[in-house]
């Protein structure tokens, strides 16, 4: 069950690793799992995956299966292409299709603001709109080295920002609102503000709220903290 009706219960992804493992493992108990919602649904901050990754590993524990970390990794790389990372948390460089983790040093940032409109954009769409590149963007290699959020670097973006425009707005207030950088998280449509000044960031998000968008101030987190 969940606290927002968004989806049919059977169709959410917890649901579906639910009956997985209990089918793969022969579990003969079932689980009731309650969903509080608060990271917005379509909004490209990974809530799903998040949801999923912790039904695995919750369940790993409460029907004592004894999973593995790679048997919890094969399992998640089964129901998309992040579930994996927030299998490991923290910073982490993502490959193959996003199911191949390579842990990575904390990058520590404060002061970010995330903004989304009403509307959601789903992956699959994100995905079938994005333009395939030959060149392989290594910024955060030196991202990692300097904690300058200038080279944040989102491949999607550039065709959600020209479908979308009140992406490219929210992108664009940002910037007059004193973020250093203002750039799509994931898939979208959520905007990401990049912040030195905390003043800045707290009258950004009021203005965002009086216009009635979701917002949230936020930082990165460390994986031991996760």
């Amino acid at each position: 069950m969940t606290n927002i009706d968004f989806v049919k219960p059977e169709d959410n992804i917890i649901y579906k690793v639910a009956v997985f493992l209990k089918e793969k493992y022969n579990v003969s108990s079932g689980v009731e799992i309650t969903l509080e919602k608060k990271i917005p649904v379509e909004a490209g901050l990974g809530g799903g995956s998040s949801n999923a990754a912790t039904t695995i590993t919750a369940l790993s524990e409460l029907w004592e299966l004894g999973l593995s970390d790679m048997e919890m990794q094969k399992t998640a790389a089964l129901f998309g292409s992040d579930l994996n990372f927030f299998l490991t948390g923290g910073t982490a460089l993502g490959e193959g299709r996003g199911e191949l983790i390579t842990p990575l040093k904390d990058l520590i940032i404060d002061n970010v603001l995330l903004v989304k409109p009403e509307f959601g954009i789903s992956s699959r769409e994100a995905y079938e709109l994005a333009e395939p590149s030959k060149e392989h963007n290594q910024d955060w290699r030196e991202l990692l080295d300097t904690a300058d959020v200038n080279l944040c670097y989102n491949g999607l973006e550039q065709k959600i920002l020209e479908r979308y425009q009140e992406v490219r707005q929210i992108r664009d207030l940002m910037l007059e609102h004193g973020a250093i950088k203002s750039i799509l998280s994931g898939s979208g449509p959520t905007v990401i503000g990049f912040f030195s000044d905390p003043y800045q960031i707290r009258n950004s998000a009021e203005y965002f709220g009086k216009n009635n968008y979701w917002n949230c101030i936020t930082k990165t987190k460390e994986r031991s903290t996760l």
